[in-house]
């Protein structure tokens, strides 16, 4: 038993005013007429007669009633155990944990365990069903009263790459609510991962209709060892040694030495010893890797010292390959946009492309095929078959650059691309009567990274209609600058200035390098790309527009991760699994995509008890007394009893009291 308020006891001093009424206070003795005392000897009267206690029974009551009052206002409960209460139609759902984190020691087959006791224990007739949740919930059985079923469902339950999201379990328990109309009983088994918890707190709010009853696994120490981060190429394109840092965390861990190595293709380079910090990180730098040709799996690992050894390892993919080569078409007088554009390619260290030049006659004779995307830089007319050329090779997936300058002032065409040439938008260079780029579509992947155009002076401009186009920048007359418009399976990109200094001032300021190498990434179909990328991470396999040819792709297992229907129609691929995923496009660009779980999984602390209680209660709107419903106990109030008992007395003494009050007035 405990008080709400216990500093009321100390009223419990006034139990001495029953002990004063009936003992302490003075004797009165009633004066009688005597007509003398002179024959009468003295003595001393006593007076212990007097300051017997007298009515005893009656003393008793008061002094209860006394007591009483004080407990009452010290207000005293007991803890009672919550008993859940059965609902009428109330269906079990039992939800397991299949996170990452719960391939710690044997935290799954822990839960698996004691879903299948609750599963045991249902009522005769009461339906159930099981679901597994990590960063999404997946149904493992219908609604059904038949346990066998239930159990193998159960027995279903498999280990998971993805992370912990309780957001996401509550969005599917009260979509489950609502589509069955009927009371829920949620078993949560998991080891609840304090990252699992959404940052807002209102996400976890469960309906009145839903009762959550969390059993966290008895898990043991929670001190992790993880590789949290290795910084790698993605692409190289020389034979020369590339570096690798890598680093080392530890989570509720004491200061300890790890073993780091790193490995190519499952050869192993180097390794390192290092010290990890108590709750730290270490990072280790490796300089000696030599990539091969070709698409090349590497991986960073540390010698296992814990329980979870998923995060023990770090896989990175890296390509080495010949730059590829971009046919760039100038007219013959005029080299200065070409020796610009190329300066901006190399200006990054890492040749990734190559620049081919010609005059449109010698262009001609050449395919647009071999090369990664063609430039046509104010080049003028072009020869009608290799304009022919250049169409066909965009309709099947190609990319054209078309950078307008003079010459096209006279024509209405844009080359390729087909756009209407409305005229020319000119300014002198003599006053500042010099156009900016006004608006740019920061989403556009030319531009994205780069958004400082506002210094840049542009004289002369080449008026285009979009018709429908996408518009990635305009100048402050509203005349569009960048133009990218989708034809075919490919795209034609129009810049309406120049790259040579000339008609604009361009290429004297930073943002032209960034632009031109994200240009060159984009229209060569060649992604910056990430040397590595998390489970849950989505990858495009086609434009919107393609269609019809097979995408294949290869998971870590080495099954299919697309059915034949998918391979066909699907735009993207989501990565669920860690390891290496092998994606081959019918256009030949490839990729090998290294996936690594999620970090916040390798954070073993579970959430605080008060957190969890909290969540509990909100089924009823109340998240005052989430300790107790989290211990699976409530405070039971005894106020209305005690005063019960204060009402009994109080009568009991008032009617003795009058008793006796009448005794004595006989008496006397």
């Amino acid at each position: 038993m405990g008080f709400l308020t216990p500093w009321f006891l100390g009223g419990m001093v006034a139990v001495g005013l029953p002990v004063w009424l009936h003992l302490l206070r003075k004797h009165r003795s009633t004066p009688l007429p005597f007509s003398s005392l002179m024959f009468f000897e003295r003595r001393t009267q006593s007076s212990i007669k007097h300051r017997r206690l007298r009515y005893l029974v009656l003393f008793s009551l008061r002094a209860a009633l006394v007591a009483l009052l004080v407990l009452a206002f010290a207000h005293p409960y007991i803890e009672q155990k919550l008993v859940p209460q059965s609902r009428a139609g109330e269906v079990a759902v039992v939800a397991i944990d299949n996170s990452l984190s719960m391939r710690a020691a044997d935290r799954l087959a822990q839960a698996k365990s004691m879903a299948k006791s609750v599963v045991r224990g249902m009522r005769l007739g009461q339906r159930g069903q099981v679901l597994a949740f990590g960063a999404r919930v997946e149904a493992l059985s219908e609604v059904t009263d038949d346990k066998s079923a239930l159990g193998a469902a159960i027995d279903a339950v498999r280990p998971s790459d993805t992370r912990t999201s309780f957001a996401e379990l509550v969005r599917a328990v009260k979509s489950i609510a609502q589509s069955l109309a009927v009371p829920l009983d949620v078993h949560l088994y998991s080891d609840m991962q304090q990252t699992g918890m959404p940052a807002n707190f209102n996400d976890l709010r469960l309906g009145d209709r839903v009762r959550l009853e969390p059993h966290p696994l008895v898990s043991g120490a929670t001190a992790n060892f993880a590789v949290e981060n290795v910084v790698a190429p993605h692409r190289v394109y020389d034979g020369n040694k590339n570096r690798v840092l890598a680093t080392v965390i530890g989570y509720g861990t004491s200061r300890a030495l790890r073993t780091v190595t790193l490995e190519l293709n499952g050869r192993a380079i180097e390794s390192k010893r290092v010290e990890v910090p108590e709750n730290g990180r270490a990072t280790v730098e490796f300089a000696s890797l030599e990539v091969p040709y070709g698409y090349n799996k590497g991986d960073v690992h540390i010698d296992g010292a814990d329980a979870l050894a998923a995060d023990d390892v770090f896989y990175f993919s890296v390509e080495r390959s010949d730059a590829r080569h971009i046919l760039f078409v100038h007219a013959p007088d005029n080299t200065r946009g070409l020796l610009y554009f190329q300066a901006a390619l190399e200006a990054n260290g890492q040749h990734g492309f190559a620049v081919d030049p010609a005059t449109p006659d010698q262009a001609a004779n050449l395919s647009p095929d071999k090369y990664a995307f063609v430039a046509i830089s104010d080049a003028g007319v072009l020869p009608a078959g290799f304009e022919t050329a250049l169409k066909e090779y965009v309709n099947r997936g190609g990319a054209v650059l078309v950078v307008l300058g003079h010459t096209y002032t006279a024509r209405d065409k844009v080359p390729v691309g087909g756009l209407t040439i409305t005229g020319t938008r000119y300014a002198p260079r003599e006053g500042d009567r010099f156009q900016t780029a006004a608006a740019l579509d920061t989403s556009h992947p030319a531009i994205q990274q780069d958004n400082r155009w506002d210094d840049v002076k542009f004289y002369r401009a080449i008026g285009v209609d979009p018709a429908g186009a996408r518009v990635a920048a305009r100048l402050t007359d509203d005349t569009p600058l960048v133009i990218d418009r989708q034809q075919g399976s490919g795209h034609v990109l129009v810049f309406a200035s120049t790259f040579d200094n000339l008609d604009n001032d361009f290429p004297l300021h930073a943002s032209f390098v960034p632009f031109i190498q994200q240009t060159a990434n984009y229209l060569g179909r060649m992604d910056s790309g990430q040397a590595s990328v998390t489970v849950g991470s989505f990858a495009e396999l086609r434009e919107a527009e393609a269609k019809g040819a097979a995408v294949e792709v290869l998971d870590p297992t080495g099954e299919r991760a697309l059915s034949l229907a998918e391979a066909v129609k699907a735009r993207n691929i989501q990565f669920l699994m860690m390891g290496f995923y092998d994606i081959r496009r019918p256009n030949g660009r490839n990729e090998m995509v290294a996936v690594n779980g999620d970090r916040r999984e390798s954070d073993l602390r579970p959430a605080p008890q008060e957190t969890l209680g909290l969540w509990q209660n909100t089924a009823n709107g109340n998240v005052e007394a989430g300790s107790a419903a989290a211990s699976g106990q409530k405070p039971l109030s005894l106020w209305w009893y005690v005063m019960l008992a204060v009402l009994a007395v109080s009568i009991a003494e008032t009617l003795l009291g009058n008793r006796h009050l009448s005794v004595d007035q006989e008496a006397g």
